[in-house]
């Protein structure tokens, strides 16, 4: 996440519950319901914390073979979108690597297209991939890259035929100022941009003194996000840190409806939300952001596994 301006350059219990909500909508699709109303969507999948954590074990192991970090422009970013795209390609998506040139290097953003849906309405769901060139950028972005990279995995497991169209993205050189989101909004015909109903974005999902943030730019997506926290009895406040500072302000821009969640960055933590949320009151949501101990042992695996989960949810309801 980029915070402040100027900035200095920085970076499946699942299967079981798929075939199970597969199996329901199966079941419901064959029978109907009894007074022939149109039956609910189902339910989304619970995502595996193991399953996200794994994703970013292998980007850790990227950023160490690769000069400790994944900022744009480096072979960290490069095997960063090369690991990801990997696992989308074999999972059925659709992808493209679109490029763009900052500060003299080139960059590179990733879409992700889950074949079907819709043609009409487009959600997506997108998260920034590099670091800062100060270290490995676990938490900021690693988490929620591979937040929405697990939630695209449990998306191609269920087989999933939502009315929308779903898309999925990892963006490059955000921490220079939202540069590979920017080339990407900038880039759509009026059309594209027109069909693109939610853009959800997903920056540091995982900080090791958590909070739970939701963006307040859409009211209905962010009564998606709050009705899903709230039936988990966990209580959420809007996200001010980093607003208008992470790759939905290039979406904002061109007034399309964005929303989005976040865990916090350097500022502290207040008594009260230590209360609400538990940790250290007095002490940052993440004491290691930017920095290089930004690694695998600087994430809540609770944070982590919440917002994982909200993930799938908004996606699925969304998406239908």
């Amino acid at each position: 996440m980029r915070i402040g301006a100027p900035v200095t350059p920085k970076t499946r219990l699942r299967g079981a519950a798929v075939a199970v909500a597969a199996c329901t909508a199966l079941t419901t699709g064959l029978l109907g319901t009894a007074d022939g109303a149109e039956a609910p969507a189902a339910a989304a999948p619970d995502i595996s914390v193991d399953q996200v954590k794994a994703h970013l074990g292998e980007l850790q192991s990227i950023a160490e073979a690769n000069d400790g970090n994944r900022a744009h422009g480096s072979p960290g970013y490069q095997a960063s979108v090369d690991y990801i795209k990997g696992k989308l390609d074999a999972a059925g998506f659709t992808t493209a690597v679109q490029e763009f040139q900052y500060g003299g290097a080139t960059g590179y953003n990733l879409v992700a297209d889950w074949p079907g849906g819709g043609s009409d309405e487009v959600v997506m769901a997108g998260a920034h991939l590099d670091s800062t060139d100060s270290g490995p950028g676990i938490n900021d972005n690693g988490t929620g890259s591979a937040g929405i990279l697990e939630v695209a995995l449990a998306v191609a497991e269920a087989d999933l035929q939502p009315a929308k169209h779903l898309r999925f993205a990892w963006w490059g050189a955000e921490e220079y100022g939202m540069v590979g989101s920017g080339h990407y909004v900038d880039g759509l015909p009026a059309e594209d941009r027109s069909r693109i109903s939610a853009y959800l974005n997903f920056d540091m999902i995982g900080s090791p003194n958590p909070g739970y943030f939701v963006y307040d730019d859409d009211p209905a997506l962010e009564g998606v996000f709050k009705d899903w926290f709230t039936a988990k009895n966990i209580p959420t406040e809007i996200e001010t840190e980093g607003d208008g500072r992470s790759d939905h302000a290039s979406f904002k821009a061109a007034d399309i409806p964005v929303g989005g969640l976040f865990t916090g960055a350097s500022r502290v933590k207040s008594a009260e939300q230590a209360e609400a949320w538990g940790g250290a009151a007095g002490e940052p949501f993440d004491s290691c952001y930017h920095s290089p101990c930004d690694t695998t042992e600087n994430v809540d695996d609770t944070a982590l596994d919440h917002n994982s989960d909200a993930i799938a949810h908004a996606v699925w309801e969304l998406g239908s």
